[in-house]
């Protein structure tokens, strides 16, 4: 593992810099994983996604969002920025990540939010796929499916989603047309971070280990 810093180009001065971990091999497939709303890219969750697709062979880098950043300064808690600030941060990422290491394929991999704003990307930048961990559906406020991003993606999507996840369970989400087009995989009794009752007879790790695998031949078979 190792950290660098990212430089927004001359035209974003703006943008804070942004420490990078970096995990694997950069020249071949490199997956972009970003965080959720509440956590940042030192998870215990982002890093054993990590750890699980750099062993499968990928090169792994994570940053955190801009907020994230601030709170890393001065330690305050913020909401996440709008949607608009977060794709122009990971666009400025995907950018200067060709710029750095030329990988032969870029996926998008987000969790939660994260995943949200991958699929948005994807509608306007060239990547190879995208893949979408407990992806947000359904507003806890209320509101209609946020199925726009993934109906817009012009790259292929994968979503890993819990049976139970409060933002979109099993039984709702695979009943809307949108997802034909997607490689939607289910994880046991999982939850919106991939947690499974104790009663489920499986674990989180095993969950984890399976949202590993999906995304592993999601990706291979993109070469199909």
């Amino acid at each position: 593992m190792s950290y660098f810093l990212v430089k927004a180009p001359l035209e974003a001065r703006d943008l804070l810099q942004s420490e990078c971990i970096v995990d694997g091999d950069m020249s071949g497939t490199v997956i972009i994983f970003t965080h959720g709303a509440g956590a940042n890219m030192h998870s215990d969750f982002m890093n054993e996604m990590a750890e699980g697709l750099t062993a499968a062979g990928f090169g792994v880098i994570r940053f955190n969002f801009p907020y994230m950043r601030a709170n890393g300064i001065d330690g305050k808690r913020r909401p996440p920025d709008r949607a608009p600030k977060l794709v122009k941060d990971f666009n400025l990422h995907i950018e200067a990540i060709r710029a750095e290491f030329a990988p032969e394929r870029i996926i998008l991999m987000g969790k939660s939010m994260g995943g949200r704003m991958a699929a948005i990307v994807a509608g306007d930048t060239q990547v190879d796929g995208v893949i979408c961990l407990g992806y947000p559906f359904i507003p806890l406020k209320g509101g209609e499916p946020r199925l726009e991003p993934i109906e817009k993606s012009k790259a292929p999507v994968c979503v890993i989603q819990g049976e139970r996840d409060k933002f979109g369970a099993k039984g709702v989400v695979d009943t809307w047309p949108v997802m034909n087009k997607v490689s939607l995989h289910w994880l046991t009794d999982g939850d919106h971070s991939f947690a499974p009752r104790k009663s489920s007879g499986t674990t989180q790790e095993a969950n984890l280990a399976a949202a590993i695998s999906y995304s592993t031949d999601f990706i291979r078979g993109l070469d199909a």
